[in-house]
Order: C-alpha cells, then sequence, then structure tokens
C-alpha cells in the first residue's frame, strides 16, 4: 500500500482529500504548515507528496525547493486557479512532477495521483535486470531508475525520468506529445497542456548542448520531440567542448 502524503493550509478541503483517498486503498497522512509537511516529506515514510502552494508559514513552493535539494520523491502541485502561468512553469523546473489546478475534485485528485504513481511503479521493460537502454552516451537503468549521460549520472525527477526513458526506446523517432503524455506521464494530454514542454526544457538543461549548440532533443514542430542519433556526440562542460566518437 503506497501512504501518500498531504500538505495543504486547507484542513478541510485536506480531510476531503485524504478520505477519498483512503477509499482508493491509499494510506494518507495529511499535515496543515510547510516545515512539518517538508519534515515529513523527507522521513522516508511516504510514497508521493502532494503539495499545496498556499501554506501558512511558508509557500509551497519553496517547500518544493527544499524537498528536491534531498530526495526525488514524487511530488504533485496544488495551485490556485488564478494561479500565473509562469508560476505553474515555474513549479515544473523547479521539480514538480505534475500539477493540478484547484479548485478540483476529489475524484480528479485520485486519479492524477494513480497515473503519477503507475509512472513511478511501472514494470520494467524485457531487458535483464543489469541490461540497461542504451543509446551510446545515454544509458537508463528501468529497475534502478537510473539515469548516466557521457558516464555521469544524471539527477532528474520521476517525470524526466520517465519522459528520457520514452524518447530513449524511440531514439532517432519522433515522439508526440500525446504520446509521451500516455506513456510517461500515464495520463492522455490535456488541450493547453504545456508541463511536457517545461520538463523537456529542464530535461535539455541537464544534457547540456552538441559541438554545434543545439540540443540533443530536437523538436520536431507540430510532431512532437526526438531524441536525436547522432555519429558524433558532445557535451558542454565548462568553458570547453568534449567530443566522443559513436557510431549508429
Amino acid at each position: 500500500m503506497t501512504s501518500i502524503l498531504i500538505v495543504d493550509g486547507d484542513a478541510e478541503q485536506a480531510g476531503l482529500f485524504q478520505d477519498c483517498l483512503e477509499r482508493e486503498g491509499f494510506k494518507v497522512a495529511g499535515v496543515h504548515d510547510g516545515l512539518g509537511g517538508l519534515k515529513l516529506a523527507l522521513s522516508g515514510q511516504y510514497g508521493l507528496v502532494i503539495l499545496d502552494t498556499i501554506l501558512p508559514d511558508i509557500s509551497g513552493c519553496e517547500i518544493l525547493v527544499r524537498i528536491r535539494q534531498e530526495s526525488q520523491i514524487p511530488i504533485l502541485m496544488l495551485t490556485a486557479g488564478d494561479y500565473d502561468a509562469d508560476c505553474t512553469i515555474g513549479l515544473l523546473e523547479d521539480g514538480a512532477d505534475d500539477y493540478l489546478c484547484k479548485p478540483c475534485t476529489p475524484r480528479e485528485l485520485a486519479v492524477r495521483t494513480r497515473a503519477l504513481l503507475r509512472r513511478v511503479e511501472a514494470a520494467v521493460d524485457k531487458r535483464a535486470p543489469d541490461e540497461p537502454i542504451d543509446t551510446g552516451p545515454l544509458k537508463i537503468w528501468s529497475d534502478k531508475r537510473k539515469a548516466v549521460w557521457f558516464g555521469k549520472e544524471l539527477e532528474l525527477t520521476s517525470t524526466e525520468f520517465d519522459l528520457l526513458k520514452t524518447l530513449a526506446l524511440n531514439v532517432g523517432r519522433t515522439v508526440s506529445k500525446h504520446e509521451l503524455s500516455e506513456k510517461a506521464l500515464g495520463r492522455p494530454l490535456a488541450r493547453f497542456d504545456r508541463s511536457i514542454d517545461m520538463h523537456i526544457s529542464s530535461i535539455r538543461q541537464k544534457l547540456g548542448h552538441r559541438n554545434n549548440g543545439h540540443s540533443y532533443i530536437q523538436t520536431v514542430h507540430g510532431k512532437g520531440y526526438q531524441l536525436l542519433r547522432d555519429h558524433t556526440w558532445a557535451v558542454y562542460s565548462g568553458n570547453a567542448f568534449s567530443s566522443f566518437g559513436w557510431h549508429c
């Protein structure tokens, strides 16, 4: 049974969410202040955190950043309906795995929670436990949820890992946003949903740039994204480019 932590300053609303999730079979705990939520989120007792942006003592945004400094626990953010779009994008850039605008129904929250957990708990692909997805400079171990880029382990959120894994499994092929949403986010792509774009932007920053200054993940306008299959890859590090030969 997955244990879920709800950090929400609205005790009445948090209680409704908790009741719904418990009926869905989850073990749920609630806390109504940010610092208490931060301590519990980092305790190792929970498999997912539902975190409101509005808390009485410290903002949920600050809690998100502080959790991400120490943990990659999946985090679903709750935002106010009038929350600025740029602020929502900032949540994803700071490491949120998904977000849901309030007011929302407990059922909506339960569906989104299950979708996020499915991605985290998804069965690994049909490789031996020690056999990675290997695209050359990128190696991904599904069972360990570990990604290594040019020999260095990447620090990825749960959603970033699932997106990069989906692109790696389809290296050299354009993957539509709809397919990425279904396979990596575990839900259909919603209209005007820019969360995938923001997660891809974060992944690009972590991968660095090719020797021509372009990204390793190409945007195919109107179609989706593609992890490039190049003959020569290069990653920018410091003030110099380091090149690695790799043949298809």
